[in-house]
């Protein structure tokens, strides 16, 4: 599965307090629309010809000491200094790379309490990176750094006054994909930095990018002043009903590296550096099983009665796992709701245990309200389209939650889902995909519906990504091929307080009813209280017609799915459409005693009368059904 990491920070206006200049009320609304609202306009990059970057060597704690650090004017010493959020100004140009270097006096002047939050990322990871940091913002923690392994995002970092330093690394500005060689390579400028840094004597919290802090975990980690490392895990069974440490005996899942804590005491120096030699002696080893083979090596006794803390490592260590009701995977937010029902206050969130990529991530921190976009992703040309799932009771809740209970249910809302996708194809809009309801969890192996000892409610609210392959939504496919694209956004948009008021104000409910009855019928006539009465199963033609008088409308909002649309009168965009939204669609895993395990959806099931959701037979099934 892939893990990953978390980040933490510290009073991020804590300068900007201290300076008393009336003046400041202007700057703080420029500073919070640029980090919120980053520029992708290339050519507001000026990127220099410089490639200096650290070496793998320099990286090398043992080895800080000696590097010969250039000697960098004034003013590009202060890129390391600068008030974070305090954005440079345009008419200056950006100082050479030299400045950027990681270096025992950037971060003494980021370091607070003696602890240093650190992330780092290359350009694909930016957006993440700037939540990253304006979630940090809104806690008022600033004792954090960026690494940037990429000039691209250096440059781009720089110029929004977020503290970053430069890996050197020499990595593509592309999204890597979990599990690819450069996804490895990442992993271990992970262990290199470690060792770089907790030999200077600082505590250290590393995360990964694509997660988000909630609360500000600080005076959590400081409740344990005797734990040399306290990492998050993948576990999903709770062990604690409270916000103390997981019972360590009882935690049978991977420790994730995604969020982890570090103070720089011997046994923690010696595990760093025995897991960075580890993963450079074999490129293939991934860098969170390398360091749960070391730091399981010897597991126990505990170190006392109380603390929750156990000897570990090399006898020496003491390790401390973070619970993961509180510091949430995937799983135990986005599917258990682990913190609500134990009524819990989480820390932070790590988008793991989830499908579709980095696209389904992204989804996910989306419906959760928690990604940062800019202004035209809430205003889109066009507008948006939504409506109100109807859901029949018994298709939630009667009979036994089996597969194909959960089959019938997901099934019940792809329908409804295909016919929004047509609609907004048609009226050209942006659909807002409502919330899914599933019966039954999604993993990577067989499981009996849930897993045994989690808090999964049934049925509950999944992601998006558990039915539908949210990356293939977004990918952009030729049109003559595929038919004009068609956007979607999460479900809770439009409750999201970014939503502007000028799209709030611009609302049109639609009511579908049946033709022939009272006021039912084609017309752009409103009632008094702004509805539309509009007929059920009206075709291509009816639509344009009527809905041309509303395309300034910004959301259109459908009381129902049910039987709304007959269909493209255009054979060539209707298989087009269907050969679209087909690849919409993935899969189920995984049934118990059969290889392979999986069912795939079919957003076509209903015209198939002898659909049912059985895995593939033979291997020549074993494919998508388009």
């Amino acid at each position: 599965m892939a893990c990953e990491e978390v980040l933490h920070s510290r009073p991020l206006f804590l300068t900007i307090y201290t300076v008393v200049i009336i003046g400041i009320v202007f700057s703080s609304f420029y500073v919070f629309s640029a980090i919120r609202y980053p520029s992708t306009n290339p050519s507001s990059w000026s990127l220099s010809n410089e490639d200096v970057r650290l070496t793998e060597q320099t990286l090398n704690g043992s080895r800080l000491a000696t590097v010969a650090v250039p000697s960098v004017p004034p003013e590009a010493r202060d890129v390391r200094t600068r008030p974070i959020l305090d954005v440079p100004p345009r008419n200056k140009q950006r100082p050479p790379l030299e400045a950027f270097r990681l270096t025992k006096e950037l971060i003494q002047k980021r370091v607070k309490d003696n602890i240093i939050i650190v992330t780092f990322g290359n350009y694909a990871f930016m957006d993440f990176i700037l939540t990253w940091v304006q979630q940090l913002n809104d806690l008022e923690v600033s004792n954090f750094l960026v690494g940037a392994m990429d000039t691209k995002l250096l440059e781009a970092l720089y110029w929004k006054g977020i503290p970053v330093f430069d890996m050197g690394s020499h990595m593509s500005t592309e999204d890597v994909g979990w599990g690819s060689p450069t996804f490895h390579k990442m992993g271990r400028e992970k262990v290199i930095l470690i060792n770089l840094i907790l030999p200077l004597g600082y505590e250290l919290l590393m995360c990964d990018t694509d997660m988000v802090w909630l609360k500000n975990p600080l005076p959590y980690l400081a409740r344990y002043p005797g734990a040399d490392v306290l990492t998050s895990s993948d576990q999903v069974v709770p062990t604690v009903v409270d916000d103390s440490l997981e019972i360590w005996q009882e935690v049978g899942a991977a420790y994730n590296i995604g969020i982890f804590h570090w103070r720089p005491t011997k046994s923690a120096k010696k595990l760093a550096k025995e897991w960075k030699e580890l993963l450079l002696a074999d490129d293939k080893i991934w860098d969170q099983n390398g360091f749960n083979e070391i730091i399981h090596r010897q597991l126990g006794p505990s170190v006392d009665e109380d603390s929750g803390l156990v000897y570990a490592y090399d006898g020496n260590l003491k390790l401390g796992i973070l619970p993961s009701s509180i510091f949430c995977s995937g799983h135990t937010y986005f599917v258990q709701a682990m913190y609500q029902q134990l009524k819990l206050e989480p820390y932070a969130v790590h988008t793991t245990f989830q499908y579709a990529g980095t696209e389904g991530k992204r989804h996910r921190l989306r419906e959760a309200m928690f990604f940062h976009d800019p202004p035209e992703y809430y205003n889109p040309s066009g507008g948006f389209l939504s409506f109100k799932p109807s859901i029949p009771k018994s298709l939630l809740l009667s009979g036994n939650h089996t597969i194909e209970s959960h089959f019938t249910l997901v099934n019940y809302q792809i329908k409804q889902i295909r016919t929004a996708l047509a609609i907004a194809s048609l009226l050209n809009r942006t659909l807002v995909v409502p919330p899914l309801w599933c019966r039954v969890d999604r993993l990577w192996f067989p499981h009996p519906g849930v897993l045994e000892g989690s808090m999964t409610r049934q049925p509950f609210l999944c992601p998006l990504d558990h039915v539908f392959e949210v990356n293939a939504m977004l990918k952009e496919l030729p049109e003559e091929e595929f038919g004009p694209g068609i956007d979607i956004r999460e479900y809770s948009l439009l409750d999201n307080p970014s939503l502007p008021s000028e799209v709030k104000k611009s609302w049109l409910d639609v009511h579908l009813c049946k033709e022939g009855t009272q006021d039912c019928v084609a017309s752009n006539n409103t009632t008094i209280g702004g509805v539309l009465k509009f007929p059920r199963h009206s075709n291509e033609e009816t639509y344009k017609k009527i809905f041309s008088s509303f395309k300034d409308i910004k959301v259109i909002q459908f009381s129902s799915m049910q039987d709304a649309f007959t269909g493209f009168r255009d054979k060539e965009r209707e298989d087009k459409f269907r050969k679209r939204v087909k690849r919409y669609v993935g899969i189920w895993c995984c049934v118990l005693d059969h290889t392979p395990g999986h069912i795939y959806y079919d957003m076509y099931w209903d015209e198939k009368p002898e659909w049912k959701p059985l895995p593939p037979q033979t291997s020549a099934d074993d494919h998508p059904p388009w």
